[in-house]
């Protein structure tokens, strides 16, 4: 999936709620608070907690992090209203499980992934979830393939692994895993991993 937008955080409405509460914001000052929840990111060790994500930028706007700030900022809103899946995605996904090719995620993000996908109709491809939020470690962890292949019930051998980072395959590779990269941006550089465009490219491996 992707965010319609192009950004996957802050959420896509994050300046609308913010201006809710606090109208005079530029758009300069979102621009280098959302750099600083960038950078509050990259040094969590692992996916942080919403609340202190926010928190993080908030402070970088001078806007008081007040709780109904805070929870307008995760209200429930529908997953189709800010995330779209690629077009090759939903056919693929149901022609793999019609072969019966069984599927698991392993994915740094928040605990409401499966809710997430089940938004957008997905989850019921996959078997078990693993999530950086709930494990606590990111890939390349070997705790996060391994749990996705020991809930399925599978070895390493056993399982192919496909990330839109070439270097996150490269790891799995090294733990025993068949891998793929998932190159999309024909930009993308490609190490030494066999790699793919299309998720439609698996059907020729199943």
């Amino acid at each position: 999936m992707q965010p319609i937008g192009g950004r996957w955080n802050p959420r896509a409405d994050f300046e609308q709620s913010v201006l809710a509460h606090a109208p005079s914001v530029t758009p300069e000052q979102f621009a280098a608070a959302i750099t600083a929840g960038d950078r509050f990111f990259a040094a969590s060790p692992s996916t942080p907690d919403y609340n202190d994500y926010h928190r993080v930028m908030l402070r970088h706007l001078g806007v008081d992090p007040t709780s109904q700030l805070l929870t307008d900022l995760r209200r429930e809103v529908p997953p189709a209203r800010y995330l779209e899946t690629y077009p090759d995605v939903e056919q693929t996904l149901g022609e793999l499980s019609r072969r019966g090719v069984r599927m698991a995620v392993v994915s740094d993000a928040w605990p409401n992934l499966p809710d997430l996908h089940a938004g957008l109709g997905i989850d019921r491809f996959f078997e078990a979830y693993a999530i950086s939020a709930v494990l606590g470690c990111n890939k390349p962890d070997p705790r996060m393939y391994h749990h996705a292949s020991t809930s399925l019930g599978l070895a390493p051998a056993q399982c192919l692994f496909v990330d839109d980072d070439p270097d996150l395959v490269a790891a799995a590779i090294r733990l025993g895993y068949a891998g793929r990269a998932l190159c999309r941006d024909s930009t993308t550089t490609v190490s030494d991993v066999p790699s793919i465009t299309t998720l439609t490219e698996l059907l020729d491996l199943f």
